[in-house]
């Protein structure tokens, strides 16, 4: 009996050691943890023909290119909803058709128009009228409200669908108030290309909460869903000679929130870079710290999107009748990492002279990889990226129409 407990307890206690030692074995022969795939980025290219979408792969070095989509249109901003990754709205003008939206809720792959895009109501008899002569900026809405968007219009408009952007309704509390009209001053006012309403920026925290500028006309906030609006231009300048006291004489070129940091906005103006951290109400003038050569002028604001301290601008000449090109013809985006305390010239792979071109204000986009890739596209129709934050940059394409603007996205 005693034998046969020895022989028991020998064969319980080798069976764990031998387990032990294929569980090593196992353990030693199991392959690494696969890292997570880097998510595809798509980007949106609007122009004066047509727009493209370009699919890159996981590296982004090689591009394909979707298109053109509505060839002979001009097409001012398409833009993905980063709320299902699927769902496209193109802003559309022909001579036929006039200004109008396009819907797309596959991809891409095929469009429906605007029941109702966005148009002025019709004024009373006696006053004079406006009509839309095209849809400028289009902004997807909060998360929480996933078919609204908004839409801004030359001239000064603000339009919010609430059905994916099938039906437009203009947002009253702009097109109705007397001070708004009077700030957003005449036809010959505005930009070269016509005023406009653009920048419409929803904070992440509070769909309330928005944000939009106006060219002319500053920069304006409601915190209550466009019930109500509060200029926002303390600090900012404006050309010599006028009064910045007149919100008509205020032209932001574009303004950007920081997602990481939604008390933080720049501003590229037409009268230099900027930035506020709220509750602040006055602006600070960031681009005094640009070379003196180079200047602050410009007209794209593109934020990290995770890093509130780095954002990149691309500085045109604004001497003597503002040329709107390249400083001396050599392309350089130029890029600050403290928050504009500095700012560091990102010219590798750029044309370092000829480059007799211009980015628009909506022609600059960032992803949300890591490193953030970050991507511009040019009036004389080429396409640039850079895969490391603007150190090393690349050209997509060339030979495209004018290019008008630029978003970053990831299908779903």
């Amino acid at each position: 009996m005693a034998a046969a407990l020895k022989k028991i307890a020998v064969n319980k206690s080798s069976k764990p050691a031998a387990t032990r030692r294929n569980l090593g074995a196992a353990v030693a022969r199991s392959p690494a943890p696969r890292a997570a795939p880097v998510p595809a980025v798509v980007l949106m290219v609007a122009t004066r023909k047509g727009a493209w979408i370009f699919h890159g792969d996981a590296s982004r070095r090689r591009w394909r290119a979707d298109g053109p989509h509505f060839l002979g249109h001009i097409i001012h901003h398409l833009v993905l909803d980063p709320r299902d990754g699927r769902t496209l709205l193109a802003a559309a003008k022909t001579g036929h058709l006039g200004p109008t939206i396009f819907r797309s809720t596959d991809k891409g792959r095929s469009w429906k128009e605007s029941v109702q895009p966005p148009a002025f109501a019709k004024a009373p008899d006696g006053q004079a009228g406006h009509s839309v002569d095209h849809t400028f900026w289009l902004t997807p809405g909060h998360p929480s409200e996933p078919g609204v968007w908004y839409a801004g219009t030359s001239p000064q408009g603000l339009f919010r669908s609430e059905d994916g952007g099938t039906q437009w309704e203009p947002v009253l509390s702009i097109h109705e108030d007397p001070q708004f009209r009077q700030w957003k001053g005449t036809s010959q006012d505005g930009t070269p290309d016509g005023a406009k309403l653009h920048s419409i920026l929803v904070d992440p925290r509070d769909p309330a909460h928005l944000y939009f500028g106006m060219s002319g006309g500053g920069v304006h906030e409601s915190i209550d869903r466009g019930r109500t609006w509060s200029p926002l231009t303390a600090g900012l300048e404006v050309v010599a000679g006028f009064d910045a006291a007149n919100l008509a004489f205020h032209d932001p070129h574009c303004i950007a929130l920081c997602q990481s940091n939604p008390d933080r906005l720049y501003q590229q103006n037409h009268c230099g870079i900027y930035r506020i951290d709220r509750p602040s109400k006055e602006w600070v003038r960031i681009g005094r710290t640009m070379p003196k050569r180079v200047g602050d002028i410009g007209f794209p604001m593109t934020v990290h999107p995770r890093n509130a301290d780095t954002a990149w601008v691309f500085p045109m000449d604004g001497s003597s009748v503002w040329p709107r090109t390249c400083v001396g013809g050599s392309a350089a985006v130029y890029a600050t990492r403290n928050g504009g305390k500095t700012w560091k010239r990102n010219a590798a792979g750029l044309p370092e002279r000829d480059a007799w071109w211009t980015v628009k204000r909506q022609a600059m986009a960032a992803d949300g990889n890591d490193p953030v890739g970050v991507y511009f596209g040019t009036s004389s129709g080429e396409l640039w990226s850079s895969r490391d934050e603007g150190r090393q940059w690349s050209c997509i394409a060339q030979h495209l129409p004018e290019i008008y603007a630029v978003e970053a996205g990831r299908l779903g």
